[in-house]
């Protein structure tokens, strides 16, 4: 249920917008706030705007607003309205509605609720304090400072008194206006400040909810005190938890943290990121985690959103990722898996799609791919204290027994195909008739073929998979090891 600070909200057309400014990459906190407010106008019916806000050409990145729409398309968030870009929405950006906003100002500054100033960067660093010099100028003064020339900003001035309002997650808050600055509302170059630009651009753009990160709580009296000037109506504020570094700290583009395009270059899935990150400050209706774009769309609400940060764990996000590889088509999963693997395995007479069925289960992420099947073509070198696993109830002695024994039957089989379920009964009724646990035969085998303490299958899987030959070969090379002397 909404709160209802300015308005009745059940009449109200929703209308939602992501901002970003173009200054880098988009993290996931960037990302996680465009996903809010995309869930909140899906599931009301409403309508979300994307509007890029590159009013700050200092920090300015050309290549990141390419990025910003391409994260969006990868993620599967789509906005409704832009200027049209060859048949398509495209974003509406500041920096081509720069006229609207030079007018705006000097509303307010006929309104008496903003102020020229004129006051010089060397003058303005000289102070501890800003001290409203400009504000008590005459009309007579600003009109012949401005046909002089001189460069100016228009400030916003901020009246005594103080404000309030109420935000959808954290309550009602009161500020006193005090601890306000006479913000800029337009620069020296004409261009407006992020702060004006966004409150002029979510009237004129019907603006219903914003939701932005909770560092913009204190910043909030200062845009209403704009819209009240203005006269405009005041939107429905939904302020955002923090996303917090495992190490301390929140999300931030200026560390480089956690951008969305580094998580897919590391084999994550779109779908698992958003699935993760959607839990990250906002509890479902229901006790479950896995949810796809489209059920989100159907049950996202504000009230689940929390006001604690959240801590954003690498760990859960790559168990999200393998739940989402597990439940793939394999068809699907082979087309992302087929180039990591085949990066791996060079060998030609491996069949990789088999491999590829392997693994499926078995990984994270995509890139543990090559790293994960790196002994396939070559042998690593290895301990033999490898073998000793003591929940096999293995060692090297026993090892050495099993692997002794089990060559030469193994050289001669031909009980079934040379595959993984053949090979498996193979060697467990070996350990029967040797009186040993499935564990003594399994594990030693599972070493001798990989040199490794964890392999994408078992021992049936590794010789199949290897073909008879390449087996036999690394049976013997793990008899002729020093210390595997059967006693």
């Amino acid at each position: 249920m909404f709160i209802k600070p300015y308005r009745d909200v059940i009449e109200l057309l929703f209308r939602t917008r992501f901002a970003p400014s173009p200054t880098g990459y988009m993290h996931l906190g960037n990302l996680r706030t465009a996903l809010f407010g995309y869930l909140l106008a899906r599931k009301m019916g409403g309508t979300f705007v994307l509007r890029i806000e590159d009013t700050d050409q200092e920090r300015f990145v050309a290549a990141a607003v390419e990025k910003i729409y391409e994260t969006l398309r990868i993620a599967g968030i789509s906005h409704d309205e832009g200027p049209d870009v060859g048949g398509s929405y495209g974003p509406y950006v500041q920096s081509e509605r720069k006229s609207n906003y030079l007018e705006y100002a000097k509303e307010l500054v006929a309104k008496g609720s903003a102020y020229y100033c004129f006051c010089t960067k060397d003058r303005l660093e000289g102070l501890e304090e800003y001290d409203r010099h400009c504000c008590g100028l005459s009309i007579d003064e600003i009109n012949k400072n401005l046909a002089d020339g001189l460069s100016f900003v228009i400030r916003q001035l901020i009246p005594q008194g103080k404000t309030t309002f109420i935000d959808q997650v954290y309550g009602e808050i009161t500020i006193e206006n005090e601890e306000l600055e006479d913000q800029v509302l337009i620069k020296s170059d004409g261009m407006p400040t992020y702060n004006f630009a966004n409150v002029v651009d979510d009237h004129l753009m019907a603006i219903t909810h914003v939701m932005r990160g909770s560092e913009y709580l204190t910043s909030t009296p200062k845009y209403n005190l704009l819209y009240q000037a203005m006269g405009w109506d005041i939107p429905i504020y939904v302020h955002l938890p923090h996303i917090l570094r495992e190490g301390g700290g929140k999300l931030s583009k200026r560390h480089g943290d956690a951008y969305f395009e580094d998580f897919l270059d590391k084999g994550f899935l779109p779908e698992a990121i958003i699935n993760y990150i959607v839990l990250l400050g906002w509890s479902p209706p229901e006790n479950r985690e896995i949810y796809s774009l489209a059920e989100l769309e159907q049950i996202f609400g504000v009230e689940g959103i929390s006001k604690s940060p959240s801590i954003f764990d690498m760990a859960k996000l790559r168990w999200f990722n393998g739940e989402y590889l597990k439940a793939m088509d394999f068809d699907a999963f082979y087309a992302l898996a087929e180039s990591h693997v085949r990066q791996a395995v060079k060998r030609q007479d491996v069949d990789i799609k088999a491999l590829a069925k392997i693994v499926q289960g078995r990984i994270a992420t995509l890139d543990e791919l090559p790293e994960m099947l790196d002994f396939i073509d070559n042998l690593p070198e290895y301990d033999t204290e490898l073998y000793t696993h003591k929940k096999s109830k293995c060692d090297v002695a026993i090892a050495a027994d099993v692997l002794s024994k089990i060559a030469p039957k193994l050289a001669e089989y031909d009980e079934g195909p040379w595959n993984n379920e053949s090979l498996y009964k193979f060697m467990t009724d070996f350990a029967q008739e040797a009186g040993l646990k499935n564990s003594q035969v399994l594990w030693p085998m599972r070493v001798a073929l990989s040199g490794k303490p964890a392999t994408p299958g078992g021992a049936s899987d590794l010789l199949a998979i290897l073909g008879k030959a390449e087996s036999m070969r690394r049976i013997h090379h793990a008899l002729s090891k020093g210390g595997m002397d059967v006693v």
